[in-house]
This record gives structure tokens, C-alpha cells and sequence, in this order.
């Protein structure tokens, strides 16, 4: 996850058991789902979400010019293509 830097750009995606993390400029979004089983991979897994927070915080808390609110634009749909 060391190369995961969040909302440094548009296309890294990462995967901490079923959960995927999109990394957006403006946002990271969280679809999925992790489970935290009481045992050693359950520890690993609420370690790496763990510091994937914490850097993403830690992000938050850095930007200087933090807005009050993001508005984000509604997810448009388009014809297939194919």
C-alpha cells in the first residue's frame, strides 16, 4: 500500500479484502466490504485499513486550503458504445 498516496490522482485502486479503494483528487470512495476476523488475518487486514486512514487523515489535515465541502457532480450515465 506504500505506493497508495491518497488523493494524489485518478487512477490508483487498491483492495484490503473485498474492499476497494478508488483514489480520486477530490475524494477516495470505498465500495465492498472487509471483514475483520477475530485472528491474525483479521489483525492484518484492520492494520492496513488502519494506515490507509491515517494517511488519508493525515492528508486531510495538511491541506491548507481545505474546503468546507466538496460538491460532486452526479454520476452521469453513457449509451454503450458497443
Amino acid at each position: 500500500m506504500s505506493h497508495f498516496k491518497p488523493y494524489a490522482n485518478e487512477s490508483d485502486v487498491i483492495r484490503i479484502g473485498n474492499l476497494e479503494i478508488e483514489n480520486r483528487i477530490d475524494r477516495l470512495t470505498l465500495t465492498g466490504d472487509v471483514v475483520l476476523t477475530r485472528d491474525k488475518a483479521g489483525l492484518a487486514l484492520a492494520r492496513q485499513l488502519q494506515a490507509l486512514l491515517g494517511e488519508a487523515v493525515g492528508a486531510l489535515e495538511a491541506d491548507g486550503e481545505l474546503p468546507e465541502k466538496v460538491l460532486l457532480k452526479p454520476v452521469s450515465q453513457v449509451k454503450n458504445p458497443f
